[in-house]
């Protein structure tokens, strides 16, 4: 039910709404000036995702581990989740102009998200059974991108309809951004209320007993990711897993946030033309999850993953030549089959190859590997489209992602990183 409530955020806010309100009402029509150096709204966009990754690099880790050791994973997520929801709600009061407030707003909503999507995964290994994994994982997607489905799609038709309701388009789009923050915010109680931390707090060493709780923990904490770096830097399997992961989703996360922009900017699509096949994208991200975890079982996990990034790649070079609406809606419909399942399994084959008593802690890791990818991509992505001044070439160089990300994975022994999983060194 988190995924159901969270996706509204990603899919209506950060997506759908706020990349095409941003360039069409935030931003000047002729850019926005940061020094002497006038910028385009696309660029822009590129460079505030990656700020918001960066930011959920520097101190993912930490976090995770202070909330293993002291057993406070649901507290921190719904910290994160609020902190997310409360900026979100406030994105919606933006107005023509406000170019630095919605890049604050936007980076903070982000961080909140990303933030609590470390302590969501790191629940994963503790409610699915061994072998059940990718199910869980993929059902979690799926719920995600139904509840996305359902509150993008009331979004649009407010949008859409805006004259029957009395009001502008402006306001209609304020108005599905404010709905999908309060949706995050409301849903959420659902998992607040319901979701259990089975693991108590464990005592903390002596050695870092000091007067105060405020250099307690992030003292343990910063131990205890040192401790953790030093050992898996030896399981070379996870670590490739790792490196792979990085590079691949490198090149999804930027699809991901660049594609609304894109086909509102180079292809000059109708606001409407976009929302419906983001739409599409959802609808068919459900059974697009469930297939690739079923893929995962009859074949295993590495080939259900590796099928996802040939098709993304076929995205890409795909994506560079479409001109019209009715090839961007058979983009959409691509992506949505492989969306879903690339994420899903890609989070289940992780959680099946770590410590589960430390798995906020390393899901810490996996989302700093996540959203740094999402610090190259995107920022890539503004300066290619700087330098050409065309978005097309920076959409075609994401194939390099794909390509680099299948090779890694190539060499990953799936039944080897599972073996070690039971070897790896527990901090203490």
């Amino acid at each position: 039910m988190y995924d159901w409530a969270n996706s509204a955020y990603m899919t209506t806010i950060a997506v759908g709404i706020l990349p095409m309100y941003f360039a069409a009402v935030v931003v000047p029509p002729q850019g926005f000036l940061v020094g002497e150096t006038l910028f385009a709204a696309e660029t822009l966009w590129g460079f505030m995702a990656s700020a918001a990754a960066f930011i959920i690099f520097l101190f993912a880790p930490t976090l995770g581990a202070i909330a293993d050791f002291s057993a406070t994973r649901k507290r921190f997520l719904f910290s994160f989740c609020y902190l997310g929801v409360i900026s979100a709600t406030l994105l919606s009061f933006c107005g023509p102009g406000q170019v630095w407030l919605t890049i604050v707003l936007f980076v903070i909503s982000q961080i909140g998200f990303v933030g609590a999507n470390v302590f969501y995964d790191a629940f994963l290994p503790h409610i699915a059974m061994t072998g059940q994994e990718n199910r869980v994982s993929s059902k979690g997607f799926a719920y995600g991108y139904a509840g996305g489905a359902i509150q993008f799609g009331c979004a649009l038709i407010l949008i859409a309809a805006h004259d029957l309701f009395g009001i502008t388009e402006e306001s209609a789009a304020r108005l599905g951004m404010l709905s999908a923050a309060l949706w995050w915010g409301g849903f959420a109680l659902i998992s607040a209320c319901l979701l259990q931390e089975k693991q108590v707090a464990r005592e903390i060493p002596r050695r870092f007993a000091f007067h105060t709780m405020a250099l307690t923990y992030p003292a343990l904490g910063l131990s205890r990711v040192w401790q953790t770096m030093g050992q898996v830097k030896h399981q070379r399997h996870l670590l490739l897993f790792l490196l792979a992961f990085l590079v691949y989703n490198e090149g999804i996360q930027t699809v991901i946030i660049m594609a609304t922009i894109y086909g509102r900017q180079e292809l000059h699509l109708s606001a409407t033309a976009l929302m419906c096949t983001l739409l599409l994208v959802q609808v068919v991200a459900i059974p697009g999850a469930l297939f690739f975890a079923w893929i995962a079982e009859k074949t295993n996990s590495k080939k259900a993953i590796l099928l996802s990034l040939v098709t993304w790649s076929a995205v890409v070079v795909y994506a560079y030549f479409i001109q019209t609406e009715t090839e961007y809606l058979v983009l959409g419909g691509i992506v949505g089959l492989v969306l879903g399942g690339s994420q899903a399994i890609s989070r289940s084959f992780y959680a099946s190859i770590i410590p589960k008593d430390s798995s906020a802690e390393f899901f810490a890791f996996y989302s700093v590997v996540s959203k740094f990818s999402a610090v190259l991509g995107p920022f890539i992505f503004g300066l290619m489209r700087h330098w050409s001044g065309s978005s097309r070439n920076a959409i075609l160089s994401l194939i390099s992602f794909f390509i680099l990300g299948i090779i890694l994975l190539q060499m990953v022994d799936e039944d080897k990183a599972r073996k070690n999983r039971s070897i790896l060194f527990r901090p203490q």
